[in-house]
């Protein structure tokens, strides 16, 4: 049977306060390096002297460790118990970051961004299996993504004003005020099956629930998509401020457009609930993606004032749409929270491609053109992982295809 219905979602331990605050606050803390990468990169650049492509490379083992630390966490986060996790994390990444003043020297600094990614991957990982736990993941995710548009708003304002030391400092103590409300980690999933369960009309007007098993492609496919969209994601933040620096934008511009254009994503929340609850995430998700590789590849032609502008803002605004999308359709079929601990992997996979092929493009003599044209086909490509998902889904389990 392939009745529509309605998914069902039922409340647990994941979906009381403590739970969802902690989860929120690591997930921001774990994800800080992403959004601030802009900034990073050109301190990196400013204070240490390191090139573009060499920028490029750095961005990438920092991303890239997460990914890995997201495979380690998904390897034990439905059996060991999170808290040992989130500690073991919390140990990595502070050392390394602490390192990191250390040791300056691009050598030093690329291995030791690839530890503290690793440190960062399994913390970050254990705060999107939390969230996920929630009986409403796309409203929880939304809400994190709320938070994130103003988060780094303030980042991108408060870091160029520090030294790269102080900029690993403020890294250092957000993981370790954390600690204090370790315990308000749930320490193991509530259930570990990979299904949903349906809410079917009978003809007479009746209703009963229906348990549908989810195939293990469903949430390979996301994870798969995820990867090509954060490709698009990672290597326009790491370049969108150094490609703008040689062109006819200004400086002081494009400064406060980093600033300006992460605070609009918080309408970006706002209508993404409105949309998700009327049309589901599956077909919103797949015009966004569409629209996200016109907005990027615009700026192939060259960047100035007015289409970097336009390009920021609606990036910006995208992005929080794909995101709730995409975690949240995990979310609905994973109760372990294996599936939802690697979309940080996902996401760090993207994002070590990302930097690296367009530095890759810089180092072949090609310009940003290139780079954005890239990045444009990224986001594309992800759109059809979607669709063939969607259409399959909506051929089995058609409740899940349209679920909100």
């Amino acid at each position: 049977m392939n009745e529509v219905g309605k998914l069902l979602h039922h409340r647990t331990v994941f979906d009381g306060w403590r739970s969802i605050s902690i989860g929120l606050y690591m997930a921001l803390v774990g994800y800080s390096v992403m959004v601030g990468l802009p900034v990073i990169s050109t301190a990196w650049v400013s204070q240490l002297g390191f090139s573009e492509v060499e920028v490029g490379r750095v961005a990438g083992a920092d991303l890239g460790g997460l990914a890995v630390g997201a495979v380690i966490a998904a390897l034990f986060v439905a059996t060991v118990n999170r808290r040992y996790l989130i500690v073991a994390s919390v140990a990595i990444a502070v050392a390394a970051n602490a390192l990191c003043m250390v040791f300056v020297t691009y050598e030093w600094t690329l291995w030791l961004r690839l530890l503290a990614g690793i440190g960062s991957g399994i913390y970050t990982s254990a705060a999107i299996a939390t969230l996920s736990g929630c009986s409403k993941p796309a409203k929880i995710f939304n809400l994190l993504l709320f938070l994130f548009a103003f988060t780094q708003g303030g980042e991108l304002l408060v870091l160029p004003m520090l030294s790269m030391n102080e900029i690993y400092l403020v890294f250092i103590a957000t993981y370790l005020l954390g600690l204090p409300f370790l315990g308000w980690v749930p320490a193991r999933p509530v259930d570990k099956g990979l299904d949903v369960e349906i809410d079917v009309e009978e003809a007479d007007g009746g209703h009963h629930a229906e348990h549908r098993h989810v195939p293990a492609y469903v949430p390979w496919l996301v994870l798969g998509a995820v990867v090509f969209t954060y490709v698009n994601i990672g290597a326009y933040w790491t370049y969108i401020e150094l490609a703008s620096a040689e062109s006819a934008a200004s400086p002081d511009w494009v400064a406060r457009l980093l600033v300006f254009t992460s605070v609009f994503s918080v309408i970006g929340c706002l209508v993404a609930t409105v949309i998700s609850n009327r049309f589901g995430l599956a077909r919103p998700l797949l015009a966004t993606l569409v629209f996200q590789a016109i907005i990027v590849g615009m700026l192939a032609d060259g960047i100035n004032n007015t289409n970097i502008m336009l390009s920021m803002f609606a990036f910006n605004f995208c992005w929080i749409f794909v995101d709730v999308y995409q975690m949240a359709t995990v979310a609905n079929v994973d109760h372990s929270g294996r599936f939802a601990a690697l979309v940080p992997g996902a996401q760090g996979l993207g994002q070590i491609l990302g930097p690296n092929i367009a530095a890759s493009i810089l180092a072949a003599g090609f310009g940003y053109g290139h780079v954005f044209i890239m990045c444009a086909l990224s986001s594309l490509v992800a759109m059809l992982i979607y669709l063939t998902m969607y259409v399959r889904l909506r051929m089995t389990i058609p409740a899940l295809a349209d679920a909100s």
